[in-house]
C-alpha cells in the first residue's frame, strides 16, 4: 500500500499512543513463566507483540485476549511444553532472541521461524552464548533462522560481558540463566534498555562503570499484572514533528519514561526542542509522563556511541529533526541500524537523498547539514516495509511544498497500528 501524505498547515491535538512494544513483548513471556494468573492492561495490538501470545500459547501456556487486555496463566519455569509445530516469530527479533533463552534454558525442544525478513536477520549474537550455557542450536549458516533449540545436558551458567549495548542480547542470556541451579551474570559496560531486570525484579550490583545483572533458579518471577506505558518510540515521531514544524503544540499522555528509553527526549531538549514534562508517575515498575511539544528553533547535535544505544529506535527520526537545525549534525557509532528490519542507514540515505538534503553517509552514522527553514521536495519513498522508515519518512513529507509518496505505508503497523488515523487527527 502507498500513502500520500500532504503538507501540514498545522499541527495540534492529543494523541492516544500505542501501547510499548517492548513491554509487551516480556509481559507476556515473564507472565508465562510466572507460576499463577496475570492480568496485563493496555496491551499492544501491533503484530509483534501478538507473535509473541502465539509463541507463548504454542508452548502450552493459556493466553485469553478482550481488547487490549491480556490474562496469562503462568505456567511456571516446569511447565512449558514442546509445540506440536514450529514457532512461528513473524517479523518479531524481539520474539525470536528472547525466547530462544526461554526455550534453551527450558530445555524444551522448539523450532523457531520467522518471516523473510527476520529470516535475514543475524542470530550468531545469542546462538554463540547460549550454545556455551549447554544449549545445541542448529540454525541456517550457523547465523539465520529458522533456529532449532534443544538441550540435553544441565544448563551451564555464564559469566557474559555484553560485546555489544544489546538489550536483545542481554535478556536472552538472563531468560535462559533463570532455569540454571548456580547464576549466570550478564556484565553491562554501556547501559541499554532494562525492562528485563525491572519486571523481573533482578539483582543488580553496581561495580564502578559496570553494572552486573543476575539470573539463576532462585528468582521469584512476579506477577505480571500492571497497565503497559505507552510507546516512547511511537511519541519521538510526534515529538520531531511538532519541533520541527513552525505552527504545532501536540499533547502525548501517559508515555513511558523509562530511563534506559527516552535518550531522544534529551538530545532533542538539547537541540533546543520544546517538550514539556508533566505528570510523573509510575506503571508498575514503569515510570511515565505526559509531553507536550510546540514548534522550536533547533540547534545541531552529535549522537555518539556512547549514547546511541538509548535511542537506537528512535535515529532514524532525530535525522529528520536534523534536517530542521541550523548547521552540521553529526552521528556515529550507530552501525547496528544496519541489521534491523532493513539496512536502516542505508534507507535513511535514500530518503534524506530524494529529499533533496545536505548529507554524507558513513558505515556507522551520518553527517547532515540542516537549516531552520529546509524544503524537502517532492518524492516517493521507499520505506523497505519498515515501520520506522515509513513514520520518518511521513514526518518529512509534511514539511514539504506538495504532496509525497510512502511506499509500503502498511508496514507501520509493525509498532504503530493507528499511526495513518493519528496523522489525520493532527493536521484537520
Amino acid at each position: 500500500m502507498n500513502k500520500e501524505v500532504h503538507p501540514a498547515r498545522a499541527l495540534n491535538g492529543t494523541i492516544k499512543l500505542p501501547p510499548d512494544k517492548s513491554i509487551s513483548h516480556r509481559s507476556v513471556m515473564f507472565a508465562s513463566l510466572h507460576e499463577g494468573r496475570s492480568i496485563i492492561r493496555n496491551f499492544s495490538s501491533a503484530a509483534d507483540p501478538h507473535s509473541t501470545i502465539e509463541c507463548m500459547r504454542g508452548l502450552g501456556v493459556s493466553v485469553s485476549e478482550d481488547e487490549n487486555t491480556v490474562k496469562v496463566k503462568g505456567v511456571g519455569r516446569e511447565g512449558l511444553r514442546s509445540p506440536e509445530g514450529d514457532l512461528d516469530c513473524g517479523n518479531s527479533g524481539t520474539t525470536m532472541r528472547l525466547l530462544s533463552g526461554i526455550i534453551a534454558g527450558s530445555g524444551v525442544p522448539a523450532r523457531l521461524v520467522g518471516d523473510e525478513s527476520l529470516s535475514a536477520r543475524t542470530m550468531k549474537r545469542i546462538i554463540d552464548p547460549l550454545t556455551e550455557m549447554g544449549a545445541k542450536i542448529t540454525a541456517r549458516e550457523n547465523d539465520f533462522a529458522p533456529l532449532e533449540i534443544s538441550r540435553s545436558g544441565p544448563l551451564k551458567p555464564l559469566h557474559f560481558p555484553l560485546p555489544i549495548p544489546s538489550a536483545q542480547l542481554k535478556s536472552c542470556v538472563l531468560l535462559a540463566g533463570l532455569f540454571g541451579e548456580e547464576q549466570t551474570e550478564v556484565i553491562e559496560t554501556l547501559p541499554s534498555r532494562d525492562h528485563t531486570e525491572r519486571l523481573l525484579n533482578l539483582t543488580i550490583k553496581e561495580k564502578g562503570e559496570e553494572k552486573h545483572i543476575y539470573s539463576s533458579q532462585g528468582d521469584k518471577i512476579p506477577e505480571q499484572s500492571y497497565r503497559i506505558p505507552n510507546d516512547f518510540s511511537a511519541a519521538a515521531f510526534w515529538l520531531v514533528a511538532g519541533a520541527i514544524h513552525p505552527n504545532a503544540e501536540i499533547t502525548l499522555p501517559n508515555v513511558g519514561m523509562n530511563p534506559t528509553r527516552f535518550g531522544a527526549l534529551g538530545i532533542l531538549k538539547q537541540m533546543g526542542a520544546d517538550i514539556t514534562v508533566s505528570n510523573k508517575q509510575k506503571e508498575g515498575a514503569e515510570p511515565v509522563a505526559d509531553l507536550i511539544v510546540c514548534s522550536s528553533d533547533l540547534q545541531p547535535f552529535k549522537i555518539t556511541e556512547e549514547v546511541v544505544p538509548n535511542c537506537i529506535d528512535e535515529i532514524p527520526i532525530l535525522m529528520i529533526a536534523m534536517l530542521f537545525a541550523n548547521g552540521v549534525s553529526r552521528i556515529t557509532g550507530a552501525e547496528e541500524l544496519r541489521h534491523k528490519e532493513t539496512d536502516r542507514l542505508a534507507a535513511m540515505a535514500e530518503v534524506l537523498e530524494k529529499a533533496g538534503a545536505d548529507f554524507t553517509e558513513y558505515e556507522d552514522g551520518f553527517e547532515i547539514t540542516g537549516e531552520a527553514n529546509f524544503l524537502p521536495e517532492p518524492a516517493s519513498y521507499n520505506s523497505y516495509h519498515d515501520h520506522r522508515i515509513a513514520m520518518s519518512a511521513a514526518v518529512l513529507s509534511m514539511m514539504g511544498d506538495h504532496p509525497s509518496q510512502i511506499q509500503h505505508a502498511e508496514s507501520t503497523a509493525i509498532s504503530y497500528p493507528s499511526f495513518w488515523d493519528d496523522l489525520s487527527l493532527l493536521t484537520n
